[in-house]
Order: C-alpha cells, then structure tokens, then sequence
C-alpha cells in the first residue's frame, strides 16, 4: 500500500472541496494516484472534483486590446499585490500590449513571440520597480467576425470573445463576455466536447446510480448529461441576464466561434 501522506490529502482535498477522511480513502484505494483518487471521489458522488483553477499565491494583470479586427490579451505576474496595483506597473502593461499587438501577427498563442519582445522592457521595468515580474502568456485573436474584450476585478480576471453571424440589436458583446467571467464556460457548446470527455461523465455519472434496471441507468445518464452540458456549454447555460433562457436563444443567429478566460496565476 502506498505510503499516503498529510501533504497528499491535503492537496486532493483543495481540488476536490471533500472531507479529509474521503480524501485519504480515496488515495488508499488509488494506491495514492492523484487523478485517479479525484476520479474515485466523482464515481462515489462525494464531489464535483472539479480543480480549483483560480487558486494562486501570484498576483498581477491581465489586459487586453481590441483594435479593427484583432485583439491580443497578455498576462504579466509579480510578486506582489502591491506592484499589481503600482501605476507604472500598469501602464507598463498597456503600453506592452499595443507593442504586441502591432508587432505580431498570426493569430493564437504568441507567449514566446511577446516574451522575446519585451525581454528588454520588462527588465528595465525590473530595475526601476525592484520586484520580479514575469510576461507569462499572451494570445492574438484575428478574424473577420467581431471581438469583444472585458476584464474583471481590476485584471485579476480577463476575457475575449470572437463572434460572428447575426448579432441582435439588444445583445450587448460586454455581455457576453461578463457572462463568460461570472459562469466559467469551458466550451461554447456541446458539438465542441470530446468524445472522449462525454464518455468520461457518462462513465461516472452511470457510477453514481445503484439497483436500476439498465433501461433506467441510460435515461437516467442522459438527463445527467444534458444537465451537464447547461453547466459547461456557453450557448446552454442560464443567461447572465436572464437565468430563465440561453444565448443559443436569444442569439440564434449569431455563432460564438471561440472565447478566452483567464485568471491571474491559473493552472495552465
């Protein structure tokens, strides 16, 4: 038997949100397999397991321009909420995304191109403000659609979405986007899912049902999926503004083709 340790049950009880007692059974019985204990802890109905990405000891900003058709949104760390908050730190950041976004091109993760960019820039920022800073990710939207972009919480929290198609006149792109910050989608809808991934949540969803007839099981599983799908899917999840109907309603015309959320420090 795998020797389970505090620091072990501890970290699968911050990705998990379940009593330390489950964590240690679950880490005994995976032989101390991390994602498998995760897993078993989903198949028991014990908790959702899902990983508390925003869970971070770094601070920073994120920030994000939009100009004609292209946008990039970049994340700098430092070491302190208090040089987060510092004005040449942030106009630092401004300035480091307009250099960005006129100097690349493409479109999609650029984090090595903006980091080689602004090498010299950001040590010389460094220098003056004497805290460690890091430009940790940058991506580039460019598209013949339209892009809206919205941060959260002073940057802590950052999104960009690429729409196209017929936009209603009362629909308002910041929405969308505050939406996307507030309800955490991972895919904006389900024909975008893996299948892979589907049959995962259908495997532990089927876990959690015991003495039903397997015509039952099936019903029962696919209501737990589709159920799934309005938690995950963007166009399928309450309306920021309406919890009673969807964006795929009140837009259906319009074609989300991707969105961006980023969190300050999130697992990447």
């Amino acid at each position: 038997m795998a020797n389970i340790t505090a620091a072990m049950v501890k970290e699968l009880r911050d990705k998990t949100d379940a009593g330390m007692m489950d964590c240690k059974k679950a880490l005994e019985e995976t032989g101390g397999d991390m994602e498998a204990a995760v897993e078993f802890l989903r198949k028991a109905g014990i908790t959702k397991a899902e990983k508390r990405s925003a869970r971070t000891v770094k601070e920073g900003k994120i920030y994000a321009l939009v100009e004609d058709g292209k946008a990039v949104m970049i994340e700098v760390l430092s070491e302190t909420d208090f040089v987060a908050k510092n004005e040449k730190f942030f106009e630092y950041i401004k300035a480091a995304a307009a250099r960005i976004l006129k100097e690349t091109g493409g479109d999609g993760d650029i984090s090595a191109k903006a980091q080689a960019l602004e090498a010299a820039n950001l040590t010389q920022l460094i220098a003056t403000i004497g805290e460690n800073m890091q430009l940790r990710r940058a991506y580039r939207f460019e598209t013949a659609g339209k892009i809206a972009a919205y941060l959260h919480l002073g940057g802590k929290v950052g999104v960009m979405v690429d729409v196209e198609g017929d936009i209603p006149a009362d629909l308002s792109l910041n929405d969308i986007c505050m939406h996307i910050a507030a309800f955490k989608p991972s895919y904006v809808c389900s024909c975008e899912i893996p299948g892979e991934v589907i049959a995962k949540e259908k495997e532990i969803a089927a876990a959690q049902i015991t003495g039903k007839p397997a015509e039952m099981v099936e019903k029962i599983v696919g209501g737990k999926i589709n159920k799934w799908f309005t938690e995950v899917c963007l166009v399928s999840q309450p309306w920021i503004r309406d919890d009673k109907t969807t964006l795929a309603k009140i837009a259906p015309a319009m074609k989300v083709k991707r969105f961006l959320r980023w969190e300050i420090g999130q697992e990447l």
